[in-house]
């Protein structure tokens, strides 16, 4: 009767706001069979930015809102009903705030539920959140982008964790004192810091899950060598499709992964996706470059040609084929059981593929997954079973451990 009711107000929703599933997505239909199963499923997305987004420019996604790749209407349109809201750090906080920030973010997640406590509730179990689903919930989970805000206190770390976060991003796009970052060329601690080896450890023995995206590759390695379960990358792709990126992981740390029994899960940015988008930026600072060069930084006839140039080199977004590539070379190299669904959405700006612009097109995804030859139930794994599979590992160590 719930899914009944959730496909219910999935189809109420899109007559009101007047979008198809497919909106923004060029050519592509979700069947009533990939709907069925987005309402029917369980979907986690382990990465949404929605915390950091709310503290720049402030909205109520408890309702339908204008801006932003998420609000409660969007997500029961497309589906989704266990997003990890991800607790953003910058990199900029490290000794500088770092704790007290996460704790506001937090506390905006709270508040949601204070808002809407029939829309919403933070899980704390994977038991929580088939609660949450059957009493017709959607579960804002917590994940911490960045662990500048543990300050290198075990305190602090159980700390977050009684507040409900669930899993720890160990740096972003800067060492800091837990790790190196895949972005930072110093390589400040050849890997995990000292204290960075005993977090893992501890975040272990509690039941906290480790994420390795953002993290170098010596570090991704260290971390593999102590943990005692099974490791996510919430939000990274397959660096196959973009050669020397690090952010990205390649076929070898996927195999470690797969041998860990962990999850990466698939992130949606046309940067992640495609390496025609991945070099963009830097093919338009060359140009812009040469430009200013020639015609000198700041005259007119310099701003007119940058125009023109920008113009004529448009964004190159990925699109929902190129993601499923992702998906299925990942199926391909080490199995169904170690891939999941990790958007960014929030988090990427206007770089999200064509058939993947929202919240509202995990049916799209679905679809695409259909059309692949995908049975429901591997879709049911790469849609939430395998990162509860993860997470159950990681509660179950902790249980046996405390």
């Amino acid at each position: 009767m719930r899914n009944v009711t959730r496909a219910s107000i999935a189809a109420l929703t899109l007559a009101i706001f007047g979008f198809s599933v497919s909106a923004h997505a060029t050519d592509i239909t979700a069947s009533e069979r990939a709907i069925r199963i987005a309402q029917e499923s369980m979907i986690i997305d382990t990465h949404i930015d929605v915390p950091y987004r709310l503290i720049n420019d402030w909205e109520d996604v408890s309702k339908a809102t204008q801006r932003g790749d998420f609000d409660y209407e969007r997500a029961v349109a497309g589906g989704l009903n266990a997003p990890f809201m991800a607790i953003y750090i910058p990199s900029s906080y490290e000794d500088n705030g770092a704790y007290t920030l996460a704790n506001h973010l937090i506390d905006f997640m709270e508040s949601l539920v204070y808002r809407a406590p029939e829309k919403f509730a933070i899980p704390h179990s994977v038991d929580d959140l088939f609660a949450h689903k059957e009493a017709g919930l959607m579960s804002l989970a917590m994940g911490m982008e960045n662990g500048a805000p543990i300050e290198g206190s075990f305190e602090k770390l159980q700390h977050f964790f009684d507040r409900g976060v669930r899993y720890i991003t160990l740096a972003h796009s800067e060492d800091n004192h837990i790790s190196d970052s895949s972005y930072d060329i110093r390589g400040t601690w050849g890997g995990l810091s000292p204290f960075g080896k005993e977090l893992v450890v501890e975040m272990n023995r509690i039941g906290m899950m480790v994420d390795v995206s953002h993290i170098s590759d010596k570090a991704f390695y260290d971390v593999l060598e102590i943990t005692k379960v099974p490791v996510i990358a919430t939000h990274s792709s397959a660096r196959r499709f973009t050669p020397g990126w690090q952010r990205n992981m390649n076929d070898d740390m996927i195999k470690a992964l797969a041998e860990n029994d962990g999850v990466i899960q698939v992130t949606f940015g046309s940067t992640f996706v495609t390496q025609q988008a991945n070099q963009h930026r830097a093919r338009i600072q060359r140009l812009t470059r040469e430009i200013n060069q020639r015609l000198g930084e700041g005259t007119e006839e310099a701003q007119a040609a940058v125009a023109r140039m920008r113009e004529e080199n448009p964004y190159p977004f990925a699109t929902l084929e190129d993601v499923l590539d992702h998906i299925d070379h990942i199926v391909e190299l080490v199995g169904i059981n170690h891939v999941g669904i990790g958007s960014d959405y929030d988090g990427v700006g206007d770089t999200l593929p064509v058939g993947l612009k929202d919240v509202r097109t995990f049916p799209n995804l679905i679809q695409g997954l259909l059309d692949r030859g995908y049975s429901e139930e591997d879709i049911d794994k790469i849609l939430f079973a395998n990162t509860v599979r993860a997470w159950r590992a990681v509660e179950a160590y902790a249980a046996a451990n405390q």
